[in-house]
């Protein structure tokens, strides 16, 4: 038996944060903090600032932030990619990343790094499943387990970003229900179409 290279975004995902956290003693540490950190200010006359928006999710502050982001990534990810395909799941990555980089320059005084966002996008949207056009009690008890979670946790001070992980888990809420009412409607239509005889 031979290895698979079977979900290629999340792999390619994991292998390229990886090699960024590798790479960055190399730089003077440097590398993860030009390229992969959003910051608090607007500079839309660097290139590097539009970028940021959406590369900070493949910046992490060590390998213990990295693991426990792709601990969940790994598991989720793959599942993801296989019901929903590789092209949408990484459309989702990519717009959860801006989504989160653009709020966290416009609201927050923070710099943002880390692929958390997504992970809590990834768990909301795994939650959506046999959807039928209501909403999953599996859903609603992760938003109140995950999401009730951080909201509490926002009132502490520590050094993550609750935010991200909100805005990441609604993020998936949405995504979730979008994808599986298309889906839904996909079906209705495939079954209601007249049965022809030869």
């Amino acid at each position: 038996m031979k290895l698979q290279y079977n979900a290629p975004v999340v792999l390619t995902f994991t292998l390229i944060c990886s090699a960024v956290l590798l790479l960055d003693p190399i730089t003077g540490d440097n590398l993860i903090k030009d390229f992969f950190t959003v910051y608090p200010e607007f500079n839309l006359a660097k290139p590097a600032w539009y970028l940021r928006l959406f590369t900070h999710v493949i910046g992490h502050g060590n390998w213990e932030h990295l693991v426990g982001n792709f601990t969940f990534i790994l598991l989720l990810g793959p599942i993801l990619e296989e019901k929903y395909g590789s092209r949408d799941l990484l459309l989702m990555i990519v717009v959860t990343s801006f989504v989160t980089g653009i709020l966290q320059v416009l609201v927050f005084d923070q710099a943002l790094l880390g692929a958390s966002g997504i992970v809590f996008m990834m768990i909301l949207l795994s939650s959506i499943t046999n959807f039928q056009g209501g909403i999953p009690i599996t859903f609603v008890l992760v938003v109140i387990l995950f999401l009730g979670k951080e909201v509490v946790n926002s009132f502490g001070t520590d050094n993550v970003s609750q935010f991200a992980h909100i805005i990441g888990g609604i993020l998936g809420g949405i995504f979730g229900f979008v994808l599986e009412d298309q889906k839904l409607k996909g079906r209705k239509k495939k079954d209601s179409k007249p049965l022809t005889s030869a």
